[in-house]
């Protein structure tokens, strides 16, 4: 639904099409390939909106995922350069469109693990202690089951993991009691009744999840 530009184009035009999709960025393409994004930025810093986009300087011409690659991968990219769409190309290289954000967390939103009802716990594990296998048959002896879970480095100390798990329980006192008199150390409790109040609060919820 994001239409792309060609070299051939000026600044006018996208400053245009940038108005009436409410985006502040449109991906760059030339013969099918995909060049890079221009941003309503660059063109009113360069305050010459006549100029064509060859002769602008594009970004991110590496914000870009292969279509059979997982929504993360959408998430990561558009992180790494603080973008707020991906493009997707064909297993030949092939410029097929683009991907927003907002439409990968809703996405993500839509999937059975965050839809079902459980709570998430985020535990912080040394390295070398960390077993899957371990931490599931733990839960599982409290009668509860993983959903899904995210494994990811601590940002403060690197010998370290955060493990997000999604379970399938809500009430998880009894959870959290059998993981930490094994040595677990929890560091996030999220429980379906806490998150109900207002949409930011889901928000919040679904980032931390990710472990975004």
């Amino acid at each position: 639904m994001i239409p792309p530009l060609k070299l051939t184009d000026d600044g006018n035009k996208a400053i245009i099409w940038m108005e009436e999709l409410r985006s502040n960025q449109l991906p760059v393409i030339e013969k099918g390939r995909f060049l890079g994004f221009i941003t309503e930025d660059i063109i009113l810093e360069d305050n010459d909106p006549k100029k064509t986009i060859s002769e602008y300087e594009l970004e991110d011409q590496g914000c870009m995922v292969l279509e059979h690659q997982h929504f993360y991968d959408v998430i990561r990219m558009a992180s790494d350069f603080d973008s707020q769409m991906v493009a997707v190309l064909g297993a030949t290289g092939a410029f097929l469109g683009v991907v927003g954000i907002e439409d990968t967390i809703r996405a993500i939103a839509d999937s059975t693990a965050v839809q079902d009802q459980g709570a998430i716990l985020v535990l912080l594990v040394n390295h070398r202690d960390y077993s899957l296998a371990e931490i599931s048959r733990l839960i599982e002896g409290e009668n509860a089951r993983i959903l899904s879970v995210a494994v990811g480095s601590d940002v403060s100390d690197s010998s370290k993991l955060r493990v997000t798990l999604k379970l399938n329980q809500n009430e998880v006192s009894h959870i959290v009691a059998s993981l930490e008199r094994f040595g677990y150390k929890i560091i996030g409790r999220f429980q379906e009744e806490e998150v109900k109040s207002n949409d930011k609060e889901r928000f919040d919820m679904l980032m931390k999840y990710l472990n975004i």
